[in-house]
C-alpha cells in the first residue's frame, strides 16, 4: 500500500524555515510547531498538564503557517503589554491602539523581519 503524502518537499523546506523564524515565540508562549512528516507541520497551542495541548492545526503550505504564527506572535506581544491592565478590556486591538505610532510601526515591521528570516515573499 502506497502512503499518501500531503506536503511537497519544497513546501516542507519552506515550512521548516518559517517554523525556525518564529523560534522566539516557542520560548515564551504555549505554542510549538513540529514536523509531522508526510502530513506537513502541526502547530500545537495551549499546553496544560496532564492533558497536553488543547488546540492544533496542520499546515502544508508555508504562507498559511507564516500568517498564523505571525498572528500568534503579535497577539502574544500585545497580551504581554496589556496583561494586568484595563487595556485588554478592548481586546488586542485596544492594546495596539494604545501604543504610540512609533511602537505600532515597530510591531508591524517585525512581520517583514520574520518574512526575511523565513526567506519567503509576502504579498501585501
Amino acid at each position: 500500500m502506497e502512503q499518501q503524502v500531503y506536503i511537497t518537499e519544497e513546501e516542507r523546506i519552506k515550512c521548516q524555515k518559517v517554523a525556525d523564524a518564529f523560534a522566539e515565540l516557542y520560548e515564551v508562549w504555549d505554542v510549538v510547531v513540529v514536523d509531522a512528516g508526510r502530513y506537513g507541520f502541526v502547530m500545537l497551542k495551549y499546553y496544560s498538564p496532564p492533558r497536553g495541548f488543547e488546540d492544533g492545526a496542520t499546515y502544508t503550505d508555508s504562507i498559511s503557517l507564516f500568517e498564523d504564527l505571525w498572528r500568534e506572535w503579535i497577539e502574544m506581544k500585545l497580551y504581554l503589554i496589556g496583561k494586568d491592565t484595563p487595556l485588554l478590556d478592548d481586546g488586542y486591538e485596544g492594546v495596539f491602539e494604545s501604543l504610540s505610532e512609533e511602537k505600532q510601526s515597530e510591531r508591524i515591521g517585525k512581520r517583514a523581519d520574520f518574512a526575511k528570516k523565513a526567506e519567503i515573499d509576502l504579498l501585501e
